[in-house]
């Protein structure tokens, strides 16, 4: 539990101040402070222990890297918590993202621990026809934008800056591009 600064309410900003003058043991007192109320927030919304403790430290590295905490806009507590807050929503948006889009990928490639039967075969194959046949239909632009997002794993300003296009102009792609998916095949093969 952060401590409260209401009995000594320079101390993190004098610990601010030793940090950003490369007193690293500093950042150490801040991390036995805060880090509690980061793992917090950080497990109470990514729902996994392993990615709370990433996102713990990488809250910290940041805070020490790249010195953009402003006392006068408010505690380094709030300032964890903003951070920790925006990143865990990030990472939900990219790995719930993903995570429905393996899933896609499993379906329509049939993964399975057990050998398909030769219905199941049929359906999966059916499945794999129809989703080509759909790609196809997108225009150019839109299939390179989704293929280059789902089976390299780009963001989509990655995907901005290797085609050289505006990032309003790969979302717009992409957009259009799932909904015509969606539109030609349904929510039965997606």
């Amino acid at each position: 539990m952060p401590r409260s600064d209401a009995a000594d309410p320079d101390s993190d900003r004098e610990l601010v101040r030793k940090l950003q003058a490369g007193n690293t043991d500093a950042l150490a007192m801040l991390y036995d402070r805060y880090a509690p109320m980061v793992y917090t927030l950080a497990l109470k919304m990514l729902q996994n222990a392993a990615e709370a403790e990433d996102l713990t430290q990488e809250a910290f590295v940041n805070f020490w890297q790249q010195q953009k905490y402003d006392p006068d806009r408010g505690s380094v507590g709030s300032y964890l918590a903003t951070y920790t807050r925006s990143r865990a929503l990030d990472r939900l948006r990219v790995g719930g993202g993903r995570r429905h889009i393996m899933k896609k990928v499993q379906r329509m490639t049939g993964a399975t621990l057990h050998p398909p039967t030769p219905l199941e075969q049929a359906a999966q194959s059916e499945r794999q026809q129809r989703l080509r046949e759909a790609l196809n239909r997108l225009s150019p632009a839109e299939r390179e934008v989704l293929e280059i997002a789902y089976f390299e794993g780009l963001s989509q300003s990655q995907i901005a800056q290797r085609l050289g296009i505006p990032l309003g102009t790969v979302k717009t792609r992409s957009r259009q591009g799932l909904l015509r998916l969606r539109d030609d095949l349904g929510n039965n093969i997606l």
